[in-house]
């Protein structure tokens, strides 16, 4: 079926440094641009994103620094984009989610004369989710090849859920069959994207918290303190910006960790699609 347009419209996929769609890069940019009389234009780039790509996402995308060292950055490329962009419908898969925040960043820091909140936006996996069955009956014809007769009948329901768990340990050669890791594979990212969550709030306080201490307040900071000869004496120091600057370290450092966990984990979900039919399971 062909696409009923006033606009054009631009289908666009990602690459990127990583998940983050405020802090990471785009790495590559592949789009389709349809036109309202049917004519289409596709474009191709790799992107320098000024920053080294991290091998675990250079193991799930296979671009590594080597790869785009000597293309265009993004600000170099701005130009071209903008001239696509502009005025255009965009669509993609997971896109309102993550593309299209993380390529609006992209424009904010080029200086891009831009405004993607403008044009329609169309989420093919938003359509495919609510149209498609994500059900235990759905779930029971992929994995075991039936119909699942009587459901939401609790014995039938249970009955099936069992059968379907066998099926996906069959189907998935990387699940292990191991009670605990299947608890831990099942809720694990989840569990560390809270964390991330946590973490990531408590770094932006401390910056918050350090962003008020004014030049003027840190002269007047007086904490009692004792010297080596146990003398004690009111002290004038930065000791408050000190502690919340280590903090505020230790908070990145954690949110760097939860990130590189939570990619791990997309890794192990991308080999087992591979391994799976060609029927993605969302």
């Amino acid at each position: 079926m062909n696409l009923n347009l006033k606009n054009p419209i631009i289908f666009f996929d990602l690459e990127t440094t990583g998940l983050d769609v405020c802090k990471d890069r785009i790495v590559q940019i592949a789009y389709i641009k349809v036109n309202p009389n049917g004519t289409e234009e596709e474009k191709n780039f790799l992107i320098n994103p000024e920053r080294p790509i991290p091998a675990e996402t250079t193991a799930i995308h296979g671009i590594s620094d080597a790869d785009v060292a000597d293309k265009p950055t993004f600000k170099e490329l701005a130009s071209v984009l903008v001239k696509d962009f502009k005025g255009s419908d965009i669509a993609g898969f997971n896109s309102n989610r993550f593309d299209i925040p993380l390529l609006a960043e992209e424009f904010l820091r080029a200086g891009a004369d831009i405004d993607l909140s403008r044009c329609k936006k169309i989420d093919v996996q938003t359509i495919f989710h609510k149209k498609e069955q994500r059900t235990l009956t759905a779930a029971y014809k992929l994995y075991c090849g039936k119909d699942l007769d009587n459901a939401h009948n609790a014995l039938a329901d249970t009955r099936a859920t069992y059968e379907v768990l066998k099926g996906q340990l069959d189907k998935y050669p990387d699940l292990e069959n191991d009670m605990a890791y299947l608890s831990e594979f099942t809720s694990h990212n989840k569990n560390v994207d809270f964390d991330r969550q946590k973490n990531e709030a408590s770094y932006n306080l401390c910056n918050q918290a350090i962003d008020m201490y004014s030049e003027e307040m840190t002269r007047v900071v007086l904490v009692p303190t004792w010297d080596e000869s146990g003398k004690y004496y009111m002290g004038r120091t930065k000791v408050g910006i000190d502690e919340l600057s280590v903090m505020a370290t230790t908070f990145s450092d954690n949110v760097a960790s939860n990130e590189k966990e939570i990619m791990d984990n997309n890794l192990i979900i991308d080999k087992m699609q591979s391994a799976a039919s060609d029927e993605e399971i969302i």
